[in-house]
């Protein structure tokens, strides 16, 4: 496993996708000048990575919960590219298999390219079967699809100019794709806690995106995760990998730096700096090395300071031992 000792951070931006689950009401009536000042702040605070979600068409019978808010985010990130210097960009998570393996890797290796190697690609095998049936794709096979999409997406985002992948779905040799990626391995993050989606991580994967697994489970994911890789690396499957770090990550509880003046719900971390910085500190000593975080906020400037505020004040601290 790769070893970090510095808890990296980063953001899931808002904005882009407003799931009832988590969208806060000023979202509603947010658009790019809010995401472009939130990467901004994210960017200059350093944190690791700003994350955008990927879905196509929401039906009806979810439209109430989910939203149709969501923002595209091949697009998104790009126009956020040009207006960051440093900070990572990710897809959390891209449903890869909606799409031929060629058109995404045209499009995310232009996004590396005009990015200077920013890019992340978190994937997922998507939970949204109306999608994937407007757009011809086998919803009860996705598992599979994803497999072999992340086969031909390496083939395709690696340093050949002319991939090659020859699968049971994909075949493609012969064709040209420029510009390649400013990255010569573009870091792919598999999303997902159900067994399936931990082994494909494990196997398949430079990092694993859990689906929001409380504390409580994360050892035993980690566990696995590393057990099946330690297998894999037995039985010679390691994929030519070498020593590329595998990045674990977390999703931390939703957090306000300071002493709320309102209600942030009661699952919501609150408190002075150095207390959020030691129950943060936990995730590492499981073994994780990034965390994305969420703050609460009532509107932009709140959520541009709580952003700074964890940047000077948290950041720094999780990393002490």
């Amino acid at each position: 496993m790769g070893t970090m000792s510095r808890l990296r951070y980063g953001i899931q931006l808002p904005v882009q996708s407003q799931s009832t689950i988590y969208a806060e009401p000023w979202e509603t009536g947010a658009g790019p000048e809010d995401l472009v000042a939130i990467a901004r702040a994210a960017d200059r605070a350093g944190f690791d990575y700003i994350a955008c979600c990927d879905h196509v068409a929401i039906p009806r019978r979810l439209a109430s919960a989910m939203s149709t808010v969501w923002y595209d985010p091949v697009a998104t990130l790009a126009h956020l590219a040009a207006v960051t210097e440093r900070v990572r960009l990710l897809s959390h998570v891209a449903v890869v298999g909606l799409r031929h393996p060629l058109l995404t890797a045209k499009q995310y290796a232009t996004l590396d390219h005009l990015a200077s190697g920013r890019l992340i690609l978190g994937v997922g095998a998507g939970h949204v079967r109306e999608e994937f049936e407007a757009l011809g794709v086998d919803f009860r096979q996705r598992g599979a699809v994803l497999d072999e999409t992340i086969d031909a997406l390496r083939a395709a985002l690696g340093p050949e100019e002319f991939p090659v992948h020859h699968g049971k779905l994909y075949d493609f040799e012969g064709l040209g794709q420029r510009p390649r990626p400013a990255q010569s391995r573009i870091p792919l993050w598999v999303g997902g806690s159900s067994p399936a989606a931990v082994r494909r991580a494990a196997l398949k994967g430079d990092g694993w995106l859990p689906q929001g697994d409380p504390r409580d489970r994360l050892p035993q994911q980690i566990a696995t995760l590393r057990r099946l890789r330690a297998e894999a690396a037995r039985g010679g499957a390691a994929h030519g990998r070498g020593e590329v770090p595998f990045t674990i990550g977390a999703i931390a509880e939703p957090l306000y730096v300071g002493t709320p003046a309102w209600d942030v719900g009661r699952r919501t971390l609150t408190g002075p700096p150095d207390a959020l910085a030691e129950s943060l500190r936990a995730y590492r000593a499981m073994g994780v090395h990034q965390i994305q975080v969420r703050f609460r906020s009532r509107d932009r400037a709140e959520l541009a300071d709580q952003i700074e505020a964890f940047g000077s004040d948290i950041g720094p601290l999780l990393s002490e031992d």
